[in-house]
């Protein structure tokens, strides 16, 4: 049997490896190369999540491609849009037929004598294992399991009578409306899963066992918007993403070099956004330093406007154990549910899961060093 040789293989078809997919096409023209995708589809994370007011925690200025512009006016966007920005991409650029679906990459062997990979992969329903061989190896899986997200073991989940969904395996004919729903969780999917959920359900409450730093913009940028009214898209955009990336650096920088400082500013912008009185201390208020952890971003304070409407409530508590009808929480309180959704993380997963073997010998990821957050020392023409 004949082993199908590329000068690169690309691993993921979502935003980043179409990202790069494009680069190679237009930078090196001469280069044999494929993307190898395990799922059916193209997009990714984008594809992957359909919960609940899915959307982008980055500006799409930032997390965009410098070589399409962003025209959506939102800049905080839908994860539809995004979607379908990563599809045009690939239609443009003509990639559909680089693209290889169903092909999950479970181990990649370097050869110095060769000077290539051998790519075990797995093709299709059947799992049909088939090898090829590439000089370079790129791998854009992104950093989490996409067969199932984080879900502690609650003590009595059992005991439940009620719909326990998690966000990564969201059952879109779930009918939330006039429902009480519980949100496990204070991260950037909870955050977004709250005031979505809000407007149809009959309550939803956000419980979380610490606060998170929490930081509202509007959806629009409007800067953003007023150049691309009066200059070239090209030139708009670059502006706008610069002027993005600068304040996202100055944003992390001061919050290091002056974190009282940035924490007061950020805890004074939440206290305005909610009703006088609201516990802020309690419930918004972290115990360590702004960026010591992640900073939540919300579009035009949604989740703020939901609590102020009465839509939506926030409990910081632990859990005890779930009940026949909700939660029971260590404070003695109960919480009473008819949805339950455990918004509480995903399961990491580095390099898609596949093993990397280096001259015969198997790669030990925590004992190697990263070069520019992209290559493993010792693990020649490769990148992630």
């Amino acid at each position: 049997m004949t082993i199908e040789h590329l000068d690169v293989i690309i691993i993921g078809a979502g935003l980043s490896g179409i990202g790069a997919a494009v680069h190679l096409q237009k930078n090196c023209p001469q280069h044999q190369f494929a993307i190898l995708e395990s799922r059916r589809q193209l997009g990714g994370t984008w594809d992957l999540f359909r919960y609940p007011g899915i959307r982008s925690d980055s500006d799409m200025y930032t997390l965009g491609y410098s070589f399409k512009p962003w025209s959506d006016s939102k800049s905080i966007a839908d994860g539809a849009k995004i979607w379908n920005y990563i599809a045009d991409t690939a239609q443009q650029h003509d990639l559909g037929k680089r693209i290889r679906y169903e092909q999950r990459v479970v181990a990649a062997q370097w050869s110095s004598d060769q000077k290539q990979w051998a790519v075990d992969v797995e093709t299709g329903p059947a799992k049909q294992r088939v090898q090829m061989t590439c000089q370079f190896l790129l791998i854009c899986t992104g950093y989490y399991n996409y067969e199932r997200g984080y879900t502690p073991e609650f003590k009595g989940q059992e005991r439940y009578q009620g719909s326990v969904v998690h966000p990564q395996k969201w059952d879109e004919s779930l009918d939330y409306a006039g429902k009480r729903v519980v949100i496990i969780g204070s991260g950037a999917t909870a955050v977004t899963l709250v005031p979505a959920m809000a407007k149809t359900a009959a309550h939803v409450t956000m419980l979380q066992r610490s606060p998170t730093y929490i930081v509202a913009r509007p959806a629009q940028d409007a800067l953003a918007n007023w150049l691309n009214r009066h200059l070239p898209s090209k030139s708009a955009y670059l502006l706008s993403r610069w002027k993005n990336v600068l304040l996202g650096m100055l944003f992390y920088g001061y919050s290091k070099r002056r974190p009282e400082v940035m924490k007061r500013f950020i805890i004074k912008g939440v206290r305005q956004a909610l009703p006088a009185g609201y516990d802020v201390e309690k419930h918004f208020t972290p115990s360590y330093n702004p960026w010591d952890q992640r900073v939540c971003l919300i579009p035009d304070a949604d989740l703020f406007k939901s609590i102020r409407r009465g839509q939506a409530s926030v409990v910081t508590d632990h859990i005890d154990h779930f009940t026949e009808t909700g939660i029971q929480l260590t404070s003695g309180a109960t919480l009473d549910a008819d949805i339950i959704v455990t918004a509480t993380g995903l399961d990491l997963l580095a390099l898609g899961g596949m093993q990397l073997i280096i001259d015969g010998k198997p790669l030990v990821l925590n004992q190697t060093m990263t070069y520019k957050g992209m290559m493993l020392a010792g693990v020649p023409n490769m990148a992630y």
